[in-house]
């Protein structure tokens, strides 16, 4: 009975100062190659580690602070450690907060098929972005090169394109209509916008069409990045004592 507590203990993912240190001092055991440590600081690593206390330690096992030597273990080759332990954890946040699939890149539809199956069929919760352009048609090159910048921004969105000729409806998608961005969500079209470069300058970007959708409240929150200084979001184990 004690065998199967222990091991669910050991299992739990711990919250509070104390309990991310805990998850840090095990994260930093396992991610370590042990059979390259010394003996000395592969058996300091496994008692930072250890959930339970020692029956011949009257600290308190990891609910201790840290020494001076340990402080000292943890601090080599720690930056890197670090940002695969923040990764890690913005990544199971990310996925304990959203909600549907996630999506890589914008997705061509060859036909209008396509184009009601991804219409109809995709996850309720996920907005679907599609750029119906022709090649030639002045704005459809640059709607294509922000909406590919978009998409690693928001990988629950689903961002596609599809050629005018292939929609079976090019009678209505005629050239002074395009680029035409269409926004659907559950099957209900939230957004027809015609001609969508005359909504921006001569010259736009992704940021001038993440505005513009924005502003129609179209984009769900961005993703959460880990890395540089949005990193900083994490986390922060070495503040914490």
């Amino acid at each position: 009975m004690s065998g199967n507590v222990d091991e669910e203990e050991a299992n739990v993912t711990h919250t509070g100062p104390k309990g991310v240190i805990n998850d840090w001092r095990r994260f930093k055991l396992e991610s370590m190659d042990q059979e390259s440590l010394p003996p000395q600081k592969r058996e300091l690593l496994r008692q930072m580690s250890s959930p339970h206390r020692p029956k011949d330690d009257g600290r308190g096992g990891l609910n201790r602070k840290m020494s001076v030597q340990e402080y000292e273990l943890i601090k080599e080759d720690d930056e890197k450690c670090m940002k695969k332990y923040r990764k890690q954890c913005m990544q199971e946040m990310h996925e304990r907060l959203s909600f549907g699939p996630k999506f890589e890149g914008v997705y061509e539809l060859d036909s209008g098929e396509a184009f009601l199956e991804v219409i109809e069929k995709e996850h309720r919760l996920t907005v679907v972005v599609v750029h119906i352009y022709k090649e030639g048609i002045k704005g459809c090159d640059a709607l294509n090169s922000c909406l590919d910048c978009l998409a690693t921004e928001y990988t629950s969105v689903k961002f596609c394109r599809i050629d005018a000729g292939v929609t079976g409806a090019g009678e209505r998608f005629t050239d002074d209509v395009l680029p035409t961005m269409l926004v659907y969500k559950s099957g209900e079209l939230l957004g027809n916008f015609l001609a969508t470069n005359q909504h921006f300058n001569e010259e736009f970007f992704a940021t001038d069409v993440e505005a513009f959708l924005n502003g129609y409240g179209l984009l769900p929150e961005k993703d959460l990045v880990v890395g540089g200084e949005e990193e900083e979001a994490a986390v922060d184990v070495e503040a914490v004592e």
